[in-house]
């Protein structure tokens, strides 16, 4: 469905919940026209959900609203972040692509970038201790996935003799304010190279070159999860956590209860974090473990 010129996705079965197909990445000039178009749209939603853009951190509308968050490197000059907002260790990390004949460079959207993504996702089933959404899909449905919002995407690749070892997705808001890692992804077999930091600086770059003075790295964290290896990866990268209102707009008497009684969480929110994170680390040698027994019987 579309709401003004905006793809609008929803989910939840006992509560629909809409929200922008790019939620985070893409937001509304004005909420409330699209709100009239989503109660006229016939569609059964009962809670819309927005969060605001950068740098607009004080909440600006009168809807009912809790605090979000994001992964932010504000960004004026590129050897700004590299001389003041990162640390040594990064910077070598950042170099050690280019040591070991790694070459980053930004790319058009075309069937060899498409193939070398299709490469890359389906190296290995699982990643960070659980399975890999994009393994196993067939090279058409990379390319349709890959392929949103062309108009405003950056896609940066990292080579190595001439092979895509890594890739990452920028995509730039309408005014330019940020730009989103919508992927960021390389092979595991050349983690020893460091491409995916590589692929942050170069990303850094591409922005302050355009003036866009936001990179953003989806949330710095997810519910009540306080520290992981990601949150550690993107804090040493110079992310910072920005805390930002998130919108939730009842539309039904379903969405008014439901709000009220905080039914619009997952599950997994009102479990404790002590809890959550034992159950991650069992997730992940349960998959590890089954990836393994899949290596030797291959």
């Amino acid at each position: 469905m579309k709401i003004c010129g905006k793809e609008i996705r929803v989910r939840g079965r006992l509560v629909r919940i809409g929200s922008l197909d790019a939620d985070t990445y893409e937001f509304l000039e004005d909420p409330e026209a699209a709100l009239e178009a989503l109660r006229k749209a016939g569609c059964r939603m009962d809670l819309f959900t927005l969060m605001q853009r950068l740098p607009e951190t004080s909440p600006k509308y009168q809807y009912p609203m809790e605090w979000d968050n994001v992964a932010a490197i504000p960004i004026t000059t590129f050897d700004e972040w590299w001389t003041r907002q990162i640390g040594p260790k990064v910077r070598n990390q950042a170099r050690l692509a280019e040591k070991k004949g790694v070459t980053l460079r930004e790319v058009q959207f075309d069937d060899d970038l498409v193939r070398g993504i299709w490469k890359i996702y389906n190296e290995c089933s699982v990643r960070q201790g659980k399975p890999f959404t994009h393994y196993g899909k067939d090279i058409d449905t990379v390319r349709r996935e890959a392929g949103t919002f062309l108009e405003r995407s950056i896609f940066i690749g990292a080579f190595l003799g001439g092979s895509l070892i890594g890739f990452a997705k920028l995509l730039c808001d309408e005014t330019r304010t940020q730009a989103g890692l919508v992927h960021i992804v390389s092979m595991l077999m050349h983690r020893d190279k460091a491409p995916t930091n590589a692929l942050i600086a170069h990303a850094v770059r591409s922005c302050a070159e355009r003036g866009i003075p936001y990179l953003v790295y989806s949330r710095f964290s997810d519910g009540k999860k306080e520290w992981d290896s990601l949150i550690h990866f993107k804090e040493r990268n110079g992310f910072k956590r920005i805390d930002l209102p998130r919108y939730y707009i009842p539309l039904t008497t379903v969405g008014q209860v439901a709000l009220r009684l905080g039914l619009h969480h997952r599950l997994a929110e009102r479990v404790p974090e002590p809890m959550l994170a034992l159950l991650r680390k069992m997730r992940g040698l349960w998959h590890s473990r089954r990836f393994q027994a899949t290596k030797e019987h291959s």
